[in-house]
């Protein structure tokens, strides 16, 4: 028997319908209302099979975390994540719904206690053409903090021309914002070092002792927790070693120590640690301080137009 044309209609449009991605997919910025502080955290939500959602999760630090299942129904969503630094069985667990382009909801920590949450679609970020470079500008006058300020309580001193943290303490951050920009990076590190490079504040090029090490993406010169280098460069410890990155929108290219590790990537989301969740904003360069010595030197970004 011959079917219908109409027929064939029907079954497409049911077919379509059924690979009609739910609202909740894609990425997004969050804030987290703790203990009186803004945490900046992100979201991806996209399909696995026909009827799966799964995703990836940044919280305060760390890196991007695999989220196993997130449940959807009637515009509400929810997840739990196992606490990362510790083996056992508590789990920090999120509710919401989809309002719009905007998440409302909640975080149940570890603790019990429950903390609101509000999350937007993160942004693409795609320019339409490629950014004219202005002038190359120094940010460390090689003689003090001019043009920096201090996480918290500041360890950070100016000698002979280098940048030094002789002991883990508060991140440095240059009282400017940039949007697109080339930045040109010194830096030395001793046996077991570890820093990092936050672009605009919130994407982390990784700086740690990874000679011989395979290039994940939380060794040297990865965008921590997301993109991995295409080799691994890094020089002994006690080296002077250098980066050279391009950032454009959300794409990042990085030349560590003259060979390009990574090219014209997209970076998915915030690292942990990022000093806020709004993609969108222009932000300030950040050294990472919080972890072993660190020495920099010979810091210059060169800002679009």
């Amino acid at each position: 028997m011959k079917l219908p044309f109409s027929f064939f209609c029907l079954l497409l449009s049911f077919s379509l319908q059924a690979q009609t991605p739910p609202a909740l997919e894609g990425r997004w910025d969050l804030a987290i209302f703790k203990d009186g502080h803004e945490i900046p955290s992100w979201l991806e939500v996209r399909h696995s099979g026909h009827k799966t959602l799964i995703g990836r999760f940044v919280y305060a630090f760390g890196s991007a975390r695999p989220v196993a299942e997130v449940k959807w129904q009637n515009g509400k969503f929810s997840f739990s994540l196992p606490l990362q630094w510790e083996v056992g069985t508590r789990t920090m667990d999120f509710e919401g719904e989809l309002k719009g382009d905007s998440l409302k909801g909640s975080m149940v920590f570890v603790d019990g206690k429950t903390y609101p949450l509000r999350g937007w679609r993160a942004p693409s970020l795609l320019r339409e053409k490629q950014p004219e470079w202005g002038e190359p500008v120094t940010l460390f006058n090689g003689k003090d903090l001019s043009g920096w300020h201090a996480s918290g309580t500041n360890q950070w001193v100016a000698e002979n021309g280098i940048l030094k943290s002789a002991k883990p303490g508060s991140n440095l951050i240059t009282n400017s914002v940039f949007n697109d920009f080339k930045l040109h990076i010194e830096f030395k590190y001793a046996k077991n070092g570890n820093s990092g490079v936050y672009l605009r504040g919130r994407y982390e090029v990784q700086i740690t002792d990874s000679k011989g090490h395979t290039p994940w993406d939380d060794q040297f010169s990865g965008i921590y927790g997301f993109i991995e280098p295409n080799q691994m460069v890094a020089k002994e410890a006690g080296a002077w070693q250098t980066f050279d990155i391009t950032l454009v929108g959300r794409t990042v290219t990085v030349v560590a120590n003259g060979v390009t590790v990574i090219c014209n990537a997209v970076i998915p989301g915030i690292t942990g640690g990022a000093i806020n969740s709004l993609e969108h904003e222009p932000g300030p360069l950040l050294l990472q301080g919080d972890h072993e010595a660190i020495e920099y030197r010979n810091i210059i970004i060169t800002p679009a137009k």
